[in-house]
């Protein structure tokens, strides 16, 4: 049947919405050419890394050591809370405002590829203004900028998965989105200790990787102009009750938001504040920042062979549950290592275990997220929401830590309230209806 001339025409053609309120609506299968579909993989994994680069190294290792080198060894924890709240919250808006306005676009270059090169590009100006800041203010404004402009491209960014990829192949794609998000953010943190004493180098350096890896995936995968599209409407009340999941019109949606958040503020709560764990609770102090690239390595050793196993396989099986609920459950058992053994021979044997549970999470959480959006027009929007989710911990994390060091028991304590979150994601996905 042919297409109304005013209608919407992707690159690939995208997934019917179904007729029931909670359907998912990336349930269809849009019909994809290989070569199309691989070229597409082998350009968003790097993109991915490029911004998880930046969450990796920025909060926990280089903004850590530049207000510790500011205002001193008294006043870090709580000022690095401070400034990790705040951007936490102007992430938490960023993205799913992006996502929205993405779904609403209408230009020559389509309706995603605008948004993820001008987010890359705002993001780094500031990553590179913020290797210039002297005061807390200064970066507290600068940090916010970053989380503005990284937001607006990943919001967008994760919309190509259930815009052009079917769904019996999202587990490998979700492989490869997952190993480029999670590398990404392990090996910012190698990077930001071997650039310990050149903060700007490594601003910069991080700026330039993502713009340019951001580019690279626009240009070979281009989108189709779609200046003459319809545009629905806009209705405030609809863009404002979308920017929160709903336990009520969109249950399996909701859930699976709460299963995100809760199992990756489980991983960061003890990664985000690896530093001055290992300085003042494993007692390595100066020699601390030589460790964090061990820590980061283990967890890859771990986290490449589960993510490349479990992706695939939940294609196959067509399940999706089972994994989520073993690796949010391997990675909150794993915090306990560090409580039990405080040296860096137990922060080594549970950064090998959180990778195969994360490595395993990331694998298959993506995919299953993609067939529970409420809805084919709000692609971005939603998975913007739903990023947040992932996104946030990584910034909020810090700052939940710096609470829970200051007047909840000190470093001790973390690894516990990491288990009780890793547990929530376990038994938040369970309530999951329409996906196996």
């Amino acid at each position: 049947m042919a297409r109304p001339s005013g209608e919407l025409r992707a690159p690939y053609p995208l997934p019917a919405e179904p007729a029931g309120p909670t359907g998912p609506a990336g349930s269809a299968a849009p019909p994809v050419d290989g070569r199309v579909l691989r070229r597409l993989m082998a350009c968003i994994g790097p993109a991915q890394l490029g911004i998880a680069l930046v969450w990796g190294a920025v909060p926990g290792t280089l903004l850590a050591l530049q207000i510790q080198r500011t205002v001193g060894e008294d006043a870090k924890v709580g000022t690095l809370a401070v400034v990790t709240t705040v951007g936490a919250l102007v992430a938490m808006v960023a993205q799913p405002v992006a996502g929205a306005l993405s779904d609403r676009t209408r230009s020559r270059f389509g309706r995603r590829g605008p948004w993820i090169v001008a987010g890359v590009a705002i993001g780094g100006l500031a990553l590179i203004g913020m290797a210039f800041a002297r005061s807390i203010p200064a970066m507290v404004a600068l940090w916010c900028l970053v989380q503005i402009g990284y937001n607006f491209a990943a919001g967008p960014l994760s919309a190509v998965m259930p815009d052009r990829v079917p769904p019996e192949k999202r587990g490998l794609f979700s492989t490869v989105t997952g190993l480029g998000s999670l590398c990404g953010s392990l090996l910012g943190q190698t990077l930001a200790a071997a650039f310990e004493d050149r903060i700007t180098t490594a601003y910069v350096a991080l700026a330039l990787l993502a713009t340019a890896l951001a580019v690279i995936l626009v240009t070979l995968n281009p989108e189709r102009p779609n200046r003459n599209a319809l545009q629905e409407p806009f209705q405030i009340r609809e863009f404002l009750g979308g920017l929160l999941p709903s336990p009520r019109t969109h249950p399996d949606f909701f859930w699976v938001f709460i299963s995100r958040l809760c199992t990756n503020l489980a991983y960061f709560l003890v990664f985000g504040y690896k530093l001055y764990i290992l300085q003042d609770y494993i007692g390595l102090h100066d020699e601390a920042i030589d460790r964090v690239p061990v820590l980061a390595l283990t967890a890859v050793a771990g986290l490449v062979p589960a993510a490349v196993i479990t992706g695939p396989l939940s294609d196959r099986l067509g399940r999706r549950k089972v994994f989520v609920v073993a690796s949010a459950s391997l990675i909150g058992c794993a915090m306990l290592l560090p409580f039990a053994v405080p040296t860096m021979t137990g922060m080594t044997a549970m950064a090998f275990l959180v990778g195969i549970g994360f490595g395993c999470f990331q694998g298959v959480d993506t995919a299953l997220i993609s067939q529970v959006l409420p809805s084919e027009r709000s692609f971005a929007r939603d998975l913007g929401v739903v990023n947040v989710a992932a996104t946030l911990p990584q910034v909020l994390a810090p700052a939940v830590a710096g609470a829970v060091v200051l007047w909840l028991g000190g470093y001790r304590t973390l690894f516990p309230l990491a288990l009780a979150f890793a547990l929530l994601g376990a038994v938040a996905v369970l309530r999951v209806k329409s996906v196996r």
